[in-house]
């Protein structure tokens, strides 16, 4: 069978796609030459499923339509090598905000290095590639934040475990990745498109999805998208028994501790799902299991082909599934495989049904409740725990004082676990400080996408103008075009001989021009526009889809660095925090002369290139 066009696919009734194809799809139609190259219909309502992931989650990362800018490969292979001598006594990390910055040890160490200070230089653009450097060594691990396949850096999406081809870094941190890992360094993109997830979504006239595990996000559900989250009761009672966590002191002991759960659990045959929330403690657990002599099969980004077969059996007798997030959201995990077998199944319900494991609490509830759900579907029996330790990166980014200061008084040995309130609920602080962080991010995102939104919003109108434009509708633009512009070149070109010579680099001028030299500014701006329009007559019968060919691509020249110039806007401003300025207002402001210049810029250039043409 005939596989259908993305166009085609939009004529269907019902759309399944991600929001990733939706979104570039808008983009992308809003960057055509043409209008028989679009393929979205106008927006009505969307249902979306799996709705936290995609509205939540996924919200903290823009989408961008980029194309290759200029190459600085060298400067990035410079500072990745450079940041390869730094030590963790050289940086200061703050994991909470994913930044990273020199203690004035480092700031020594970097000043012999380069024989120079690039901070009192106030070299920005060194600056920025250290920075982003220092990132992809300390910040970013490979096999956790991304994978390197085909001699390439590809993301790992944080939430779900899979892998996001096609996906970068921005601001250079992709690039400053790839040559810490000495793969080919990229060349840097240059925005054509881009919108938030938020923004795009919040076009559709009606919104609506459904996901498990949406309750514990209801308000910013209702803030940001005008949502209300409601509970829908379960086919059939959820007898799942979810037992308290097991906290160890260090990971060694925790990673003991889970290997013998699943051992004995494995020989009593029940089957065992086991998530982590990276590939590197997917495959360090691989290994100690094979060292145990523990069948077992592996989930993650580097075998997503093998999902939908590996989850299919998860449910078998003695069946261990190690995987990271991606294990088959969504999907029911059926006692005694797929197709089941009815007595293998009843033999799994006597054990207890599907036995769900976490080896590390997530950064946000809704990402245990996923891991959980895998096990009790549909009413059957089933049982989940999470086993923690003091070293997971919960613990250490809250509350490790606290902790401290608690086990120094308990003094346990090593390989014990404590099932202990106190720390359960250091636990559950924590995740709810990571999600209102995590919120607080996507929010400072959305405000300033809300201000581009607006501008992006009026360009692509006045771009769909020319696009959709029929052949008077199209003349009558580009004639309104010439004749509200000839006052601006004469403001450019008051001395007559400068207009005359500028006239005459790329058009013929009529015979009589000299004749005008003594006539008043309003008479000479008439003569201009009588003949400038006569010319253009000529020429748009000729050939009219060259004019909107020409006006297009004058529009996304000023739109692409209109959104360079408010990325870069965006990165002033915040400097004046530091000054108590409200950083918000000041890029509204500024943005919104930014774009009244984008605006004059696109209708000025516009007519200077039709000149060149008659």
């Amino acid at each position: 069978m005939k596989p259908i066009t993305r166009k085609e696919a939009y004529n269907c009734d019902i759309l399944y796609a991600t929001n990733h194809e939706f979104g570039f799809d808008y983009l992308r139609d809003n960057l055509v030459y043409s209008k028989e190259e679009m393929v979205q219909r106008p927006l009505f309502y969307a249902i979306i499923d799996e709705v936290d992931s995609i509205l939540i989650d996924e919200a903290r990362t823009p989408l961008i339509i980029a194309m290759p800018d200029e190459d600085a490969t060298n400067l990035y292979k410079e500072f990745a090598t450079i940041s390869r001598k730094f030590n963790e006594d050289d940086v200061e990390i703050d994991l909470k905000r994913n930044s990273i910055i020199l203690t004035e040890k480092g700031l020594e160490k970097l000043n012999r290095i380069l024989n120079r200070n690039i901070y009192e230089e106030n070299n920005l653009l060194l600056i920025h590639h250290l920075e982003e450097a220092l990132k992809a060594e300390f910040l970013f691990k490979r096999d956790k934040n991304y994978v390197v396949k085909d001699n390439e850096v590809i993301i790992v999406d944080e939430f779900t475990g899979r892998l996001l081809p096609g996906r970068r870094y921005s601001e250079g941190l992709h690039q400053a990745i790839e040559a810490k890992e000495k793969v080919r360094v990229q060349q840097e993109n240059k925005t054509l498109a881009t919108i938030t997830i938020q923004n795009y979504f919040r076009m559709y006239p009606t919104l609506s999805g459904m996901s498990g595990t949406i309750i514990s996000s209801a308000e910013e559900f209702h803030k940001v998208y005008n949502l209300e989250a409601l509970a829908i009761p379960t086919n059939k009672p959820m007898i799942r028994i979810d037992l308290p966590d097991k906290i160890f002191l260090n990971e060694n002991a925790k990673f003991k501790a889970v290997a013998n759960e699943i051992k004995k659990r494995y020989e009593a045959g029940q089957p065992v799902l086991v998530g982590t929330i990276s590939i590197e403690k997917n495959e360090i657990l691989s290994n100690l299991l094979n060292r145990q002599g523990i069948p077992h099969n592996v989930l993650n980004a580097k075998n997503h082909e093998r999902e939908a077969e590996i989850i299919a059996q998860a449910g078998k007798l003695k069946a261990v599934t190690v995987a990271t997030n991606m294990a088959g959201r969504g999907v029911d995990i059926i006692l005694g495989g797929n197709p089941p077998d009815e007595e293998e199944a009843s033999k799994i319900k006597e054990l207890g049904g599907l036995f769900v494991l976490g080896t590390e609490r997530h950064e946000a509830l809704r990402i245990d409740n996923q891991l959980r759900g895998r096990s009790g579907r549909q009413g059957d029996p089933g049982s989940s725990q999470f086993f923690v330790s003091l070293e997971d990166n919960l613990f250490k980014i809250f509350g490790s004082e606290k902790i401290s200061a608690y086990i120094n008084n308990l003094n346990p040995p090593e390989d014990t676990s404590l099932e202990n309130k106190f720390l359960s609920n250091i636990l559950d602080s924590a995740q709810r400080k990571v999600e209102n962080l995590n919120f607080d991010l996507r929010k400072h995102i959305l405000e300033y996408d809300d201000v581009l939104n607006k501008q992006r919003q009026f360009f692509y109108e006045q771009r769909k103008k020319f696009l959709f434009a029929s052949q008077d509708e199209l003349k009558q633009l580009i004639a309104n075009l010439v004749t509200n512009n000839v006052s601006k070149l004469l403001e450019f070109y008051e001395d007559f001989n400068l207009l005359k010579n500028f006239l005459g680099q790329f058009m013929e001028l009529p015979t009589d021009f000299s004749s005008q030299k003594e006539k008043s500014k309003e008479e000479l701006s008439s003569y201009l526009k009588d003949y400038f329009l006569k010319k253009f007559e000529e020429k748009f019968n000729e050939g009219k889809e060259n004019f909107k060919l020409l006006i297009l691509r004058v529009y996304d020249f000023f739109w692409m660095n209109h959104l360079e110039e408010m990325e870069g806007l965006r990165e002033a401003v915040s400097l004046r925090a530091y000054g108590q300025s409200d950083v918000l207002v000041e890029y509204k402001k500024e943005s919104h002369n930014l774009f009244n210049l984008m605006k004059t810029n696109i209708d000025y250039n516009a007519f200077l290139a039709i000149l060149r043409i008659i």
